[in-house]
């Protein structure tokens, strides 16, 4: 279970701060918690194998199907499970880091969360937020974490990292964004790409700012 210095841009970044954004760690393989890592990963594979089967029936439009509805219940009793042992977890050892559990131990804790409650991501962001300060997790997780608690507590999101889906039709649009005009600073600050590049790579969006603001009373 060898893990080498990793580069990540994975997810989006974090609250602006005059410092270097955290896309890096340097990993010792020897100085991990073996236990604990092992035990991570494997809630890492739950967490992602129960969304990925359930996506694939999404993107068939089989979600309100039998099976779509057993991914559905298997996914939430897998994120009950495992916020569970990962509040134990953070109760016991707080925030463990690529450093201490290998990249996906480390991150394993984070996707728990980010499908967690609001209550729940409420009691950890501050945690996340003193890890991120500390270089013990990417930038790029805060951010999601902290557009999405923004959303959920009706303001509006930071960075452009949430992305909406019609019901109906299908077209994907960006959930209410604070300062468009500026949302490319703010990324580039926490080491992110333009929004309009990462909108077009992964959901094959358009970005314009001014039809965007022109939309949503900006």
């Amino acid at each position: 279970m060898k893990r080498k210095s990793l580069l990540l841009s994975l997810f989006l970044c974090a609250t602006i701060a005059a410092k270097a954004q955290v896309t890096s760690f340097n990993i010792d393989t020897s100085k991990f918690n073996k236990v604990l890592a092992k035990q991570l990963d494997s809630i890492y594979k739950e967490d992602q194998d129960t969304r990925m089967a359930y996506i694939k029936l999404v993107n068939a439009k089989q979600q309100n199907s039998p099976e779509g509805k057993a991914a559905t219940a298997k996914m939430k009793a897998t994120d009950s499970l495992n916020q569970l042992f990962v509040e134990g977890i953070l109760s016991k050892y707080g925030w463990l880091a690529p450093q201490d559990v290998g990249m996906y131990g480390s991150q394993a804790l984070f996707l728990v969360i980010q499908h967690a409650n609001l209550p729940m991501q409420e009691k950890y962001l501050p945690m996340i937020r003193k890890a991120e300060k500390d270089g013990r997790i990417l930038s790029s997780n805060l951010a999601i974490l902290e557009d999405r608690v923004a959303l959920r507590q009706g303001k509006k999101q930071i960075y452009g990292s949430q992305i909406k889906s019609d019901a109906k039709t299908g077209e994907k649009s960006l959930f209410p964004l604070d300062d468009p005009d500026h949302v490319d600073e703010r990324r580039k600050a926490m080491g992110l790409q333009p929004l309009a590049e990462y909108l077009e790579k992964s959901f094959q969006m358009k970005w314009d700012v001014e039809a965007y603001k022109k939309a949503n009373g900006n």
